[in-house]
C-alpha cells in the first residue's frame, strides 16, 4: 500500500511516505517553508497543512496524490473533549478540532486529485508509539512510552508491540501534563515556548536542584502507570526571567529542579510498564523523548535492557507513526528506520549546476572528506552539506557545522556563528568502534538522544564538547551507513590523533535546519565558516574574493 502521513494539527508540520511497509520519505515543512518549526503552535494556524513537505514525498516516490491507497493524520477529533472539560485554558481550542474536522477537505485542496475519503484520522499518540514501536530495529515485541504535551485528551500513552499490533496499557488525561509543564518553565525562563525547551535542559546542568522538594508537590508518580503534573507556582519558586536578559542563578537553579523531578516521574514511569510486559526493550516518542539527559538515566537505571529513541520524537514524527500504524493494520510488515536521512538530496552535477548558476567560486578535490579533515586539523570551521537531509530536529552528518574539539574557545566561537546563548553546548560525532574508549553511556547512539560522562583522560583533549557536568551528547558513526563521514573522521584522527569532530546543526539562530543548496549557500555567506563541503565540491571563503573563470570554477 503507498500511505501518506500528514502531521499538521500544533506544531512541526510534517509529511511520510510509506509503501508497502518502507519509509520513502519524510520531511518537515520548515525545511521548505524556511519557518522554524513550520508555524507556532496556535489554535489559528491548526489549519495550515504541510503542502510542499507533502507534495515532496509523492514526487520522490514519482507518485500523484489519486495514486495513494490512504492518508493518515495524526489527530482523530472524534476523541477530543472540550479544553476547559479538560482542565486547560485555551478558549481558542474549539479552532483546532473544527480544523481537523476540516482536514480532508483541506487536504485535497492541499494536494490536487486526492479522494478526501481515503484520510484516516490516527489517535495522536497512537501515531507517537508507532513511530517508535515500528520503526526501531530489532524491537519485536516491545514496550513503548509516549510523552508530550497533548494530544486529543491524554498527554501521555503506555503501550505494548505484539506483532503487528499496538495495545494501548495506560493513559494520562490532561491536564496532568509533563511536556506543558516544561513548557511552562520554558516561557517562565524567557525562551520560546514549544520551541526552546531544549535550552532549559542545558540551563538545568549550571544549576542545583535545591528546589526539588516544593516541585514534587506538583509533579509526581501517582503510582498506578500515571502522574499527576499541574499548578506549578513558577513566580514563588523564581522571577521570571525577560526574553533579553541574563540568567541567574536561582534560574538555573529552578531549570535544575524541574529536570529533576521530570527524570524521576519517568523513570516510574517506566518501571511500572515493565512490570506489566517483562519486555526487554522499550521504545521513546512525543516530544519529552528528545530530553536526551532524561532519556539517559532512563537507559542507565531502568529495568529495560535497550533503549530506543525515535529520532522525530516531536509531533514531526507523528506522520511517520501515523502511516506506520495504517501499514501494520492493512498488511504490509512495517520496515524499521536505518536511518534519519529522509530528506531531499541533489545530484553532484545539480549541486555543481547550483554552484555555477550562484558565482561561486569552488573546487572539486579528489576526497572532499580528506580536504574537510585537513580544514578541521588547521581550526576551520567547515559547513557539510551532503545526501539526503535529516528527519527531526538532530544534524546527524548530513546538515551539520564541523570544528576541532581539541580547542576549547571553539565552543563559544561555535556559538557565536549561530548567534545562540553560550551557555549551550556543542556535540561531538565518533566513529562507533571508537566511541567506548571516550564515552560512557548508551551505545551505539546513531541520532544524539543520549548523554555520555566523557572518560577524565578526554576531557582535557576535546575540551570543546564537554559540557559543564563533563557530559556530551555524542553521535556515533557507523561507517556501513555513513561511509563518507566515517573517511572523514578517520583523516582527522590520523592528522591530530582525536577520533571526535564537533558536529552541530547547520543553521542560525531561530532558523531552521539548513535543508537545500540555496539554504547552505545563504548560510555560509552571512556566517564566519571557512569552508564548505556541498557535495564533492569546497568552497572556501578566501576564494569569494578571488579571480575566476565564467563557470565559478577556480583557475
Amino acid at each position: 500500500m503507498r500511505i501518506l502521513g500528514i502531521n499538521a494539527l500544533f506544531h512541526d508540520p510534517a509529511a511520510a511516505l510509506l509503501i508497502d511497509g518502507r519509509t520513502v520519505a519524510a520531511a518537515e515543512e520548515e525545511r521548505f517553508s524556511r519557518r522554524k518549526h513550520g508555524k507556532r503552535p496556535l489554535p489559528f494556524s491548526a489549519w495550515e497543512l504541510p503542502e510542499k513537505a507533502a507534495a515532496w514525498c509523492l514526487k520522490r516516490a514519482g507518485l500523484r496524490p489519486q495514486d495513494l491507497d490512504a492518508v493518515a493524520y495524526s489527530f482523530d477529533p472524534a476523541l477530543a473533549r472540550p479544553a476547559d472539560a479538560m482542565g486547560l485554558d485555551d478558549p481558542w481550542d474549539h479552532l483546532r478540532l473544527t480544523y481537523a474536522r476540516e482536514a480532508p477537505g483541506f487536504l485535497r485542496t492541499a494536494l490536487p486529485g486526492l479522494d478526501p475519503a481515503l484520510v484516516r484520522f490516527v489517535p495522536h499518540h497512537m501515531a507517537h508509539a508507532a513511530s517508535g514501536a515500528f520503526a526501531a530495529p530489532d524491537a519485536g515485541d516491545s514496550s513503548v512510552l509516549v510523552l508530550d504535551g497533548r494530544g486529543e485528551r491524554a498527554s501521555h500513552l503506555a503501550a505494548r508491540r505484539v506483532g503487528d499490533r499496538l495495545d494501548s496499557l495506560r493513559a494520562q488525561d490532561l491536564p496532568h501534563s509533563l511536556g506543558l509543564v516544561y513548557e511552562e518553565l520554558t516561557e517562565h525562563l524567557g525562551f520560546l515556548r514549544s520551541s526552546d525547551e531544549f535550552k532549559v535542559m542545558a540551563l538545568a546542568s549550571h544549576g542545583t536542584p535545591r528546589m526539588l522538594a516544593e516541585l514534587r508537590r506538583h509533579v509526581h508518580p501517582t503510582g498506578d502507570g500515571g502522574f499527576h503534573a499541574t499548578g506549578v507556582p513558577w513566580h514563588e519558586l523564581c522571577a521570571p526571567r525577560g526574553p533579553d536578559e541574563p540568567w541567574t542563578r536561582d534560574h538555573a537553579d529552578v531549570a535544575a529542579s524541574a529536570q529533576a523531578v521530570l527524570e524521576e516521574t519517568l523513570l516510574d514511569l517506566v518501571r511500572w510498564l515493565h512490570g506489566r510486559t517483562h519486555d526487554s526493550v522499550l521504545t521513546l516518542a512525543g516530544g519529552v523523548a528528545l530530553n536526551c539527559v532524561a532519556n539517559s538515566r532512563i537507559a542507565r537505571e531502568g529495568p529495560f535492557s535497550r533503549v530506543w529513541v525515535q529520532p522525530a520524537a516531536g509531533d514531526a514524527g507523528t506522520a511517520l507513526g501515523g502511516a506506520l500504524l495504517l501499514s501494520a493494520g492493512a498488511g504490509d510488515e512495517p520496515e524499521p528506520m536505518t536511518g534519519a536521512d529522509l530528506g531531499r538530496d541533489w545530484s553532484d552535477a545539480e549541486l555543481g549546476a547550483w554552484l555555477k548558476t550562484a558565482g561561486v567560486p569552488f573546487e572539486r578535490p579528489s576526497d572532499i572528506a580528506a580536504t574537510v579533515a585537513r580544514a578541521l586539523a588547521d581550526n576551520g570551521i567547515v559547513a557539510w552539506f551532503q545526501g539526503r537531509s535529516e528527519y527531526g530536529p538532530r544534524a546527524l552528518g548530513h546538515r551539520s557545522l564541523l570544528a576541532h574539539p581539541g580547542h576549547a574557545g571553539n565552543l563559544e566561537r561555535l556559538n557565536d556563528v549561530k548567534g545562540r546563548e553560550q551557555f549551550r553546548p556543542v556535540a561531538p560525532m565518533v566513529l562507533a568502534d571508537r566511541a567506548a574508549d571516550v564515552f560512557d553511556g548508551p551505545l551505539p547512539s546513531p541520532y544524539m538522544l543520549f548523554v555520555h560522562d566523557v572518560a577524565p583522560a578526554w576531557r582535557d583533549r576535546i575540551p570543546a564538547v564537554v559540557h559543564v557536568d563533563g557530559t556530551a551528547r555524542i553521535q556515533t558513526v557507523d561507517p556501513a551507513r555513513e561511509p563518507l563521514v566515517a573517511r572523514m573522521l578517520g583523516e582527522f584522527e590520523r592528522l591530530t590523533g582525536l577520533p571526535v569532530v564537533v558536529n552541530t546543526s547547520l543553521n542560525t539562530a531561530g532558523r531552521p535546519m539548513v535543508d537545500d543548496p540555496r539554504d547552505a549557500l545563504e548560510c555560509f555567506g552571512s556566517s564566519p565558516v571557512d569552508l564548505l563541503a556541498i557535495g564533492p565540491y569546497a568552497v572556501r571563503r578566501g576564494d569569494f574574493f578571488r579571480s575566476t573563470d565564467e563557470g565559478g570554477v577556480l583557475r
